[in-house]
C-alpha cells in the first residue's frame, strides 16, 4: 500500500513574513511531508515588499529545511493546491475573530475541493497580537522590528537588495 503523501499549502501574503508565520510552520513540520509557503498575488492589496523579497526572506528563514517549498500563485487557492498535489491548507489562528474569517474561507474551500482539508494550528501566545499590518506600521513609523521578525532577519534584509 503507498503512502500518500501529506502536502500541505500555507497561503498568505506573508507582506512581511513574522514571527507568528514561522511559528506556525515550524511547529507542522512534523505533521506533513512537505509544506509549501505559498505567496498569494491578490490584485486588491498593493504590496508594501516585494514578491522577490518576500521569496527571499522565506527561503533565508527556511534555509536547510527541505520539507519547505516557496511558491507564488494567484487565481483560486484550491486550483493552486490541485495544480501541486496539496491535500491540506494550513492556516494559523490568532484569535476568535481570525476562527470565524478562516472557518469560512476553509468551508468555501471544501465544497470547491473536498479533497482539501483545512488545519488550524493555534499561534503561540505570544505571537497572538502579532499581524503583517502591525509590522508594516513599525516599519513605516521606524519602531524597533527585532521582536516581530525571525531570527536571522534583520530589517536591513527587509530593504536591501
Amino acid at each position: 500500500m503507498n503512502k500518500t503523501e501529506r502536502i500541505a499549502l500555507f497561503p498568505g501574503s506573508f507582506d512581511p513574513f513574522t514571527v507568528g508565520h514561522e511559528s506556525v510552520v515550524k511547529r507542522s513540520l512534523a505533521l506533513f511531508d512537505k509544506i509549501i509557503i505559498g505567496i498569494g498575488d491578490n490584485n486588491s492589496k498593493s504590496g508594501f515588499l516585494s514578491i522577490n523579497k518576500r521569496i527571499e526572506i522565506i527561503n533565508k528563514v527556511f534555509a536547510g529545511v527541505p520539507k519547505i517549498e516557496v511558491k507564488t500563485y494567484s487565481g483560486l487557492t484550491v486550483d493552486f493546491c490541485k495544480q501541486n498535489n496539496c491535500n491540506f491548507i494550513l492556516r494559523g489562528l490568532r484569535t476568535s475573530a481570525d476562527f470565524e474569517f478562516e472557518r469560512a474561507i476553509g468551508q468555501t474551500n471544501k465544497l470547491l475541493n473536498g479533497d482539501i482539508e483545512t488545519v488550524f494550528i493555534l499561534t503561540l501566545p505570544e505571537h497572538t497580537f502579532i499581524s503583517s499590518s502591525i509590522v508594516r506600521d513599525i516599519i513605516k513609523n521606524n519602531g524597533n522590528l527585532k521582536p516581530f521578525l525571525p531570527e536571522g532577519i534583520s530589517p536591513e534584509d527587509l530593504f536591501n537588495d
